[in-house]
C-alpha cells in the first residue's frame, strides 16, 4: 500500500468515526428523554397551582437540566405548618414539660437560658420554679407538684409574656431572631443532640398516633397534642427530588428536632438547617446558639429567622461565607423555588427565582408580598387541613404590614420601595 492511499485509508476511518460520533451526539439528547419520565404531581391542589409546580418541575428538573454549573436547581421549604399541619417545635416543648426534661439554670439564673429575657420573667421562673430542684437537674414540670412552673414555662414560650402579663423577652432584633423560638433550644442544655432526637422521635410518635383535634394536658392546661404531614407537599418534596431537585429544610424549629421530623418526607440530616446549638467538648448542649454571617457563634443575635434564614441558607446550601452570607445573591446563587406559611419566612421566599408558595394562614407581610406578587412569581394555597376562613378585612399593607427591626410597624414596599396597597385575603 502506497503512502498516498495509506494517508486516503485513514482520512477514510476517521471521517467515518466522526459521522459516527455526530450521530452519537445528536441522538443521544432524544435518548435521555425517551429514559426521562418526569414525575407527576398528585391533585389536591388550589386553583392552578398543580399545573404551576408542574411547570417549576418540568422546566427545571433533571430531563430539562438547570444550568451547567450546577446539576440541581434548589428548592427550600419551611416546616412547620408549611410541611406539616402544627408546630413540632411546640409538640417538642409540651412533651419536654411532660417528660420533666429541662432542666433547673445555673444558679436559678433564669436570664442565664437566654440575654433577652425580662427581669419580670426570671423572677416569675424562679417564683415558680426554683424550689423544685437543684441547678441542672430536670424539673419535674410532668407532676402536680411542678405544675405551676410547667405553666410559667408554657406562658413564656407561647405567649412571650408571663402568666401575669409582663413581658418576657425585651431588646431584639425583630428580622434575624425571635426570642421564644431561640428559647426552645436554649432550655436544652444539658442533653446531647442524639438525646434530643429521641425526645422529639416519641413527641412524634405521640403527635401522630393522636387523632386531628386532640389536646394534651401541660402543666394545669390544655395544648394542641398532633400533628400531620400535608400529603400534597410530601408528593411535591417527593417529585421535586426525583426530578432532580437538591430539596432543604430551613425552620425555625431545634435542628436535632426537625432532623427526626424531616425523614418523614425523605429529607436527610444533612439538608436540614434547623436552629442549633453550641455544644461542650463532651457534645452537651449549652444555652447559647451558632452564629451565621457577622454573628459569631454565642452572640445569640440570629437564628433562622427572616434575614436569619436567608443567611443560613446561603451558609449551608451555597457555601457562602462570612457577613456576605447575610445579602441577596446574585441568581445563580439562590434557590428556584421556596416555600413558607409565615412572615418568618419572607426573606428566603423573596430570593427564590422561579417560584413562592405560600400556604395561607393570613400572616400580614407574607400575604401582602403574595397577593401583591408584583414579579408574576407567587402562589398561594390554603392550609391543606383546616384551612382559615377568609380575613375579614383586608391586610394592612400600606400602612403596618412591615414589622421593621427595632419591632416598629411601617407599610410594605416592593424592591422598588413603592408601597403595596392593602390587600384582599382571595384565597381561603
Amino acid at each position: 500500500m502506497t503512502p498516498r492511499s495509506t494517508v486516503r485509508r485513514l482520512q477514510a476511518i476517521g471521517a467515518a468515526t466522526a459521522m459516527a460520533a455526530g450521530t452519537l451526539v445528536a441522538t443521544a439528547p432524544a435518548a435521555q428523554a425517551a429514559h426521562c419520565a418526569t414525575p407527576r404531581l398528585a391533585a389536591g391542589w388550589y386553583g392552578d397551582n398543580q399545573a404551576r409546580l408542574q411547570q417549576l418541575i418540568d422546566q427545571y428538573g433533571k430531563c430539562n437540566p438547570y444550568r451547567p454549573s450546577r446539576a440541581k436547581p434548589v428548592a427550600v421549604f419551611d416546616w412547620d405548618n408549611t410541611v406539616v399541619k402544627n408546630d413540632v417545635g411546640d409538640a417538642q416543648m409540651y412533651w419536654l414539660l411532660r417528660n420533666g426534661k429541662i432542666r433547673q439554670p445555673a444558679a436559678g439564673d433564669w436570664t442565664a437560658t437566654s440575654r433577652y429575657l425580662t427581669p419580670a420573667a426570671a423572677r416569675a421562673l424562679a417564683d415558680a420554679c426554683a424550689a423544685l430542684a437543684r441547678p441542672g437537674a430536670p424539673l419535674p414540670t410532668g407532676t402536680p407538684a411542678g405544675a405551676g412552673c410547667a405553666d410559667e414555662l408554657a406562658a413564656v414560650y407561647g405567649t412571650a409574656a408571663t402568666r401575669s402579663g409582663a413581658a418576657a423577652f425585651a431588646g431584639w432584633d425583630h428580622r434575624t431572631i425571635e426570642p421564644a423560638y431561640a428559647w426552645l433550644p436554649q432550655l436544652m442544655q444539658g442533653w446531647t443532640a442524639n438525646e434530643v432526637r429521641g425526645f422529639a422521635a416519641a413527641a412524634r410518635a405521640e403527635n401522630l398516633a393522636a387523632p386531628v383535634g386532640a389536646v394534651q394536658r401541660v402543666g394545669s392546661g390544655s395544648v394542641t397534642g398532633w400533628v400531620r404531614y400535608y400529603g400534597q407537599q410530601k408528593d411535591l418534596i417527593q417529585g421535586l427530588r426525583k426530578a432532580g431537585f437538591d430539596v432543604w429544610i430551613s425552620s425555625a424549629s431545634p435542628q436535632p428536632v426537625v432532623e427526626v421530623w424531616a425523614k418523614g418526607v425523605g429529607v436527610a440530616a444533612d439538608h436540614v438547617i434547623g436552629i442549633r446549638n453550641t455544644t461542650t467538648t463532651a457534645g452537651k448542649f449549652t444555652a447559647h446558639l451558632q452564629g451565621c454571617g457577622s454573628v459569631k457563634d454565642g452572640a445569640d443575635t440570629m437564628i433562622t429567622y427572616i434575614d436569619g434564614k436567608r443567611c443560613w441558607i446561603n451558609k449551608e446550601v451555597f457555601g457562602v461565607r462570612g457577613a456576605a452570607a447575610e445579602k441577596v445573591q446574585p441568581a445563580a446563587r439562590r434557590q428556584v423555588f421556596a416555600a413558607g406559611d409565615s412572615d418568618t419566612d419572607i426573606s428566603f421566599l423573596r430570593d427564590a427565582t422561579a417560584l413562592r408558595l405560600v400556604v395561607n394562614r393570613n400572616k400580614n407581610e407574607l400575604m401582602c408580598r403574595a397577593y401583591d406578587d408584583s414579579d408574576g412569581k407567587w402562589i398561594v394555597n390554603p392550609m391543606f387541613i383546616e384551612p382559615k376562613k377568609q380575613k375579614a378585612t383586608p391586610y394592612p399593607c400600606s400602612t403596618t404590614g412591615y414589622v421593621d427591626h427595632d419591632g416598629t410597624a411601617g407599610p410594605v414596599r416592593r424592591a422598588d420601595t413603592s408601597v403595596v396597597p392593602d390587600q384582599t385575603d382571595s384565597v381561603f
